[in-house]
């Protein structure tokens, strides 16, 4: 019974101890436990280290014999009485089979099983060029990037960090190849008592443009530009114009800070050495590719604005890269979706280049299969596409009736408001008649399409009472008055 309660003491400080080093809130602390040793024991790496807490249970004769084991820093595992093992260097399975052997010699068919119950946690110390010398905890599983990544400063390097052991084994790592390459030999797990060095990195640079992996790396000090585009960004992309490398320099005594250099591949860039800080762009073929311009009834797409248009409402003009010696015809199919705005005058687009006008049927171009043309886009060209002029009559009740230009994704309201509103005096309820180019009713809520025909109608009761009021007015004075005549001379009596 004591046994059990020292046991559990043992299992609560443990937890404890995760909590207080700041990895867990207490309410997962037994989660992450119940976690690591499922992670421990499936794990073949997993080193035997001091804190480590075992469970050992096997039968004996008719008795069930269950023993706690806790490993102390002399790494000395005693197995019940029967024999006491050094598991100092020796892995979770490595301990079990020892075990589990001695065991089962001493007491054959026993059911003997040993497993790990509560890995142990320890604390390492980092220092150097980190935000502050500090104790960090982990455990058996935990890999130097762990712990270093969180406190590393801005200038650390991590191409050559130390690790020394409590027998003063110093060891030197490069995380860049754990990360890159896989090479986990150069992320190594962490043991008690260990002391992390960070130094400051000798060269940092970036590289950014048409590379496949482009991103800040820090050089070693025998690698130069060559080094940094072939290995760190893993070569030039697709695109790369290799004839256009800029560097630009910010660190160096003989040239003013900011200053950019000029490079040509591979003539220049196999021997060029870099300075810390220095800054690569690599051009793309893209970028340097020639442009033309497109203008007017031109429907714009994602890569010209945030979203996609559904309709043109005023004249656009945009910027678009070609090919050279490219054909009109296979351009402007290639380009099919900036055509298709209902209000594209197409069949009369032209093309701009210098002072000469050259009539183009997009039309054709895009709808006749066997059409062909020997026109060849040029640098500068602008190709203008008009507007078909839509119109859209409002009549009736309203201050300025006319003929209103067409602006698409309007409704009836729109077009009122142009022709300067309801005249009051005239129409009540706001009361019209819509009449597509069709002789379709529509109804208020719907888009109104070119030469649709809005009326507002005539509806109101004092506009009719205030034009024959006159007339009324006439009327009834003429009888009263024939009336009085008619009293006065006694023909009413």
């Amino acid at each position: 019974m004591k046994k059990k309660i020292l046991f559990s003491i043992v299992i609560l400080f443990s937890a404890i101890s995760i909590c207080a080093a700041g990895e867990l809130s207490v309410e997962t602390v037994n989660q992450e436990v119940d976690s690591r040793v499922q992670i421990a024991m499936s794990n073949a790496d997993y080193m035997v280290t001091a804190g480590d807490i075992y469970t050992l249970g096997f039968i004996a004769g008719s008795s069930t014999m269950e023993y706690h084991i806790m490993v102390d820093s002399t790494y000395k595992v005693r197995v019940a009485n029967l024999a006491v093992i050094d598991a100092a260097g020796k892995s979770y399975m490595t301990l079990k089979r020892q075990v589990e052997d001695i065991v089962s010699k001493n007491y054959p068919m026993s059911g003997v099983q040993f497993s790990l119950v509560s890995p142990a946690s320890f604390n390492v110390i980092i220092k150097g060029e980190v935000t502050s010398t500090s104790e960090r905890s982990a455990w058996a599983l935990s890999r130097l990037s762990s712990v270093v990544n969180p406190v590393k400063t801005g200038y650390a390097s991590i191409r050559d960090i130390t690790v020394t052991s409590t027998n003063g084994v110093t060891k030197h790592y490069d995380l860049f190849k754990a990360s890159r390459e896989g090479d986990l030999s150069q992320d190594p797990y962490l043991r008690p008592g260990d002391v992390i060095t960070l130094k400051k990195f000798h060269k940092q640079v970036g590289i950014s443009g048409a590379v496949r992996r482009p991103g800040t790396y820090e050089l070693l000090e025998d690698e130069n530009l060559k080094d940094l585009i072939d290995v760190y960004a893993d070569g030039f992309s697709e695109r790369a114009d290799v004839k256009r490398i800029t560097v630009t320099r910010i660190i160096d005594g003989s040239e003013k800070p900011g200053s950019v250099i000029y490079l040509d591949y591979p003539k220049q860039v196999s021997n060029f050495v870099l300075n810390s800080f220095d800054s690569v762009f690599i051009d793309s073929l893209v970028a340097s590719r020639p442009v033309m311009y497109m203008e007017g009834a031109i429907l714009k797409q994602n890569s010209d604005i945030e979203e996609n248009a559904t309709e043109v409402e005023s004249a656009t003009r945009i910027t678009v890269p070609f090919d050279y010696d490219e054909n009109y015809v296979f351009f402007l199919r290639a380009k099919r979706s900036y055509f298709e705005s209902a209000i594209a005058d197409i069949q009369n687009a032209f093309i701009v280049r210098g002072e000469e006008l050259i009539p183009i049927d997009i039309s054709r171009v895009l709808y006749d299969s066997n059409f062909t043309s020997e026109l060849v886009v040029q640098p500068g060209d602008l190709l203008r596409v008009p507007m078909k002029q839509f119109f859209v009559s409002v009549s009736g009740a309203v201050q300025k009736p006319g003929r209103y230009p067409y602006i698409p994704n309007k409704t009836y309201d729109y077009y009122i408001g142009l022709a300067g509103g309801f005249n009051k005096t005239m129409n009540a309820g706001k009361s019209v008649d819509i009449i597509d180019s069709d002789g379709r009713k529509l109804n208020k809520k719907s888009e109104i399409t070119p030469e649709t025909t809005i009326t507002a109608d005539t509806n109101s009761f004092l506009f009719y009472f205030n034009q024959y009021a006159p007339v009324i007015t006439t009327i009834v004075s003429v009888i009263a008055t024939s009336l009085s005549i008619m009293a006065a001379t006694g023909v009413l009596k």
